[in-house]
C-alpha cells in the first residue's frame, strides 16, 4: 500500500471514530519546508466540554475553563499542551508538558523526562499520556511521539511506555496518535504504533481538514502549530467550539 493511500485510510478511519479522545499529529508539510503540530481534545461531560484553548503572548498555549462557574474539577483537564524552548517544540494531552519542559531545561532527554511520570488516574479509563516533540538539530530525531498507558484499562501491569522516534521528514505526511480507540466503558486506549496522516500544504488547511474529521458532538478544540524549520519560529492556530 503506498503512503497516500495508508495515510487517506487512517484519515476515514478517524472521521469514522466517535471518540478517539485527545490526538497528536506531528509532520511535515508537502513543500518540506515546515514542521506541523496538530493537537485536539474532545469531551463526553459538561466539565470536559466547558474549556477552550487560550495562546499567551509567550507563544505557550493553555486550556481555560469557558464557563468558570461550570468548571466542577479543574484536574486533568486544565494544563498547558503546548510549550517551546530554543531547538524544541512540545506537546502534550497533560501537565507532563511542564515535567518535558523542565526536564530539559535541566538536561534530560525527552524519554528520561517522562520516565517520572505515567498514565492518569482516573480510574477507570487510566487514560494515557501521549506527548510529542519536535528537533531543530537533534541528531537522534526529526520528531518524537510518547504514549504512557495502562494495560486494558488495569493497574495490574504497571505503566507501559512507548517511544517512537522518525528520523526523516516524508513531506504531506505525519503519525497520529491519540488516547482512546474509540468510545466505550471503560474507554479502551490506543494501541499500536502511530498511525500515518496527511498534512495539508498551509496550517489553515491542515486545522480544517481535522476539525471537520472529528465528531460534532464530542469535539472540544484544536490547535495547529506550524514550524519553518530553517528558523524554527511558529505560528499558532487555535479553533474552539465555544468561541471566546
Amino acid at each position: 500500500m503506498s503512503f497516500s493511500k495508508e495515510a487517506e485510510l487512517n484519515f476515514s478511519n478517524l472521521q469514522a471514530n466517535e471518540y478517539p479522545g485527545r490526538g497528536i499529529v506531528i509532520g511535515t508539510s508537502p513543500c518540506g519546508k515546515y514542521l506541523a503540530q496538530v493537537y485536539w481534545i474532545m469531551g463526553r461531560s459538561e466539565n470536559s466540554r466547558n474549556r477552550i484553548f487560550v495562546l499567551e503572548d509567550s507563544g505557550f498555549l493553555k486550556t481555560q475553563a469557558f464557563d468558570e462557574s461550570k468548571c466542577s474539577d479543574p484536574h486533568l483537564i486544565i494544563y498547558y499542551p503546548a510549550r517551546h524552548l530554543p531547538g524544541v517544540h512540545i506537546i502534550t494531552n497533560g501537565d507532563q508538558t511542564d515535567t518535558i519542559y523542565e526536564g530539559l531545561q535541566n538536561g534530560l532527554s525527552f524519554e528520561s523526562s517522562l520516565a517520572t511520570r505515567e498514565y492518569e488516574d482516573d480510574a477507570p479509563n487510566f487514560t494515557p499520556r501521549i506527548s510529542g516533540i519536535v528537533y531543530k538539530d537533534s541528531k537522534e530525531a526529526l520528531y518524537k511521539l510518547s504514549i504512557l498507558k495502562s494495560r486494558s484499562n488495569s493497574e495490574d501491569a504497571g505503566c507501559m511506555r512507548f517511544t517512537y522516534a522518525y528520523e526523516k521528514a516524508l513531506p504531506g505526511f505525519g503519525h497520529f496518535i491519540s488516547t482512546y480507540q474509540g468510545n466505550g466503558n471503560p474507554i479502551p486506549s490506543f494501541n499500536g504504533e502511530p498511525q500515518l496522516m496527511p498534512i495539508e500544504e498551509t496550517a489553515e488547511a491542515t486545522l480544517e481538514k481535522y476539525w471537520n474529521a472529528l465528531n460534532s458532538d464530542n469535539k472540544v478544540s484544536m490547535l495547529v502549530k506550524w514550524v519553518d524549520l530553517e528558523t524554527f519560529e511558529a505560528k499558532t492556530l487555535v479553533r474552539n467550539k465555544l468561541a471566546p
